[in-house]
């Protein structure tokens, strides 16, 4: 495992040891089982999983993002203790997940044991949320999370707030950090990308290998079910004709998503909308999680300066581990879904710092 470094944005919040020795201390061993990036990444989605913490205490919410959009939110509060009381985990799943999407119920658990509260969040139009917003989701729509967290901070009071991004939504992240660079709002105290897609050209072209056809095919069909949905509601906004012909979420990107946004086309929406673009730019404490084997999203672009040399920025870069999966040999982690620990090992570590 190779972690960078956490320099001097970070060293006003908490001494670099201090967070570099929990961020390392237990290293990601998969299960011997598990040494496939595929079954990694098929089976971290499948497995069935207990979340009793966060099947208890979900509370629906919605924020209007815009005067067109509405987006919705499973909110989790510690019994008690109120906005400012702990720190808060708001949690963006990929590319076609939702509030229900494993990774998320996983990362609210834990949480929740944590003491944090947590909100997970449905990107906009996901979740059964097609009807609320005549726009389409995309991988630079930092809009929504911006106007989430400022609700979150002058509504709730909300004091310590920590941004968690997972595939899609961890370039999302990434790139909202980024644009904030030095003036982040106060409250957003840190930021989490797990298996982030920093580069939206490269993870295209890997997505379109041979060897990734199942996650391909489940993606496109996905999207052109989406967009079936938008279309009935929004007819006047989208033609639904043009899916027949679209085999690849590239073509996908280029007749719709990159239009509805306002790109020019797939190459641009790809190139203006990739974190890599502003990871330079990062002065919140960040934390990326990425494994070297994941089957379509690239970790090449992570050894750019941008990110490697970022003193905002910690990289743990696993060599095994696949896309979202992490699932780790019996240890010390309760589950074995070391990624999600470490996003709780990240959080309590600032916490822990900054009310010292």
């Amino acid at each position: 495992m190779q972690l960078g470094a956490l320099g001097a944005a970070t060293r006003a919040v908490t001494p670099r040891a201090y967070l570099l020795e929990r961020l390392s201390a237990r290293p990601f061993v998969p299960d011997p089982r598990l040494t496939n990036p595929h079954l990694q990444t098929i089976l971290g989605s499948v497995l069935p999983r207990r979340s009793p913490l966060a099947d208890q205490t979900g509370r629906p919410r919605a924020f209007q993002t815009r005067p067109d959009t509405t987006v919705t939110a499973v909110c989790h509060w510690q019994s008690g203790r109120g906005p400012a009381d702990c720190p808060t985990l708001l949690l963006l799943h990929g590319m076609e997940g939702s509030v229900e999407s494993s990774y998320m119920r996983g990362m609210a658990e834990k949480g929740l044991r944590a003491g944090f509260h947590v909100i997970r969040l449905n990107t906009r139009t996901c979740g059964g949320t097609e009807h609320l917003s005549p726009h389409l989701y995309n991988a630079g729509l930092t809009e929504d999370v911006h106007a989430v967290l400022t609700e979150l901070g002058g509504r709730d009071g909300a004091t310590d707030v920590y941004v968690v991004g997972v595939s899609l939504a961890g370039n999302v992240v990434l790139r909202l950090a980024g644009e904030y660079g030095m003036s982040a709002p106060r409250h957003a105290r840190g930021v989490v990308a797990i298996s982030p897609s920093v580069d939206l050209t490269a993870s295209a072209a890997a997505m379109e290998r041979r060897s990734n056809w199942f996650y391909h095919r489940r993606f496109v069909q996905s999207l052109k079910a989406r967009l079936k949905r938008k279309a009935a509601l929004f007819p006047d906004r989208y033609d639904a004709r043009h899916l027949a012909g679209i085999r690849t979420i590239r073509e996908f990107d280029a007749a719709y998503t990159a239009r509805a946004a306002g790109y020019a086309s797939a190459e641009d929406y790809y190139h203006r909308a990739s974190a890599a673009r502003v990871a330079e730019a990062i002065r919140l404490p960040t934390l990326i999680i990425h494994a070297q084997d994941d089957p379509f999203i690239p970790v090449a672009p992570l050894y750019a300066p941008a990110f490697a040399e970022n003193p905002s920025i910690a990289l743990l870069l696993t060599e095994r581990g696949g896309h979202v999966g992490f699932l780790a040999a019996p240890g010390a982690d309760a589950d074995r879904r070391w990624a999600e620990h470490r996003v709780v090992d990240f959080v309590r570590a600032l916490d822990a710092a900054r009310r010292r």
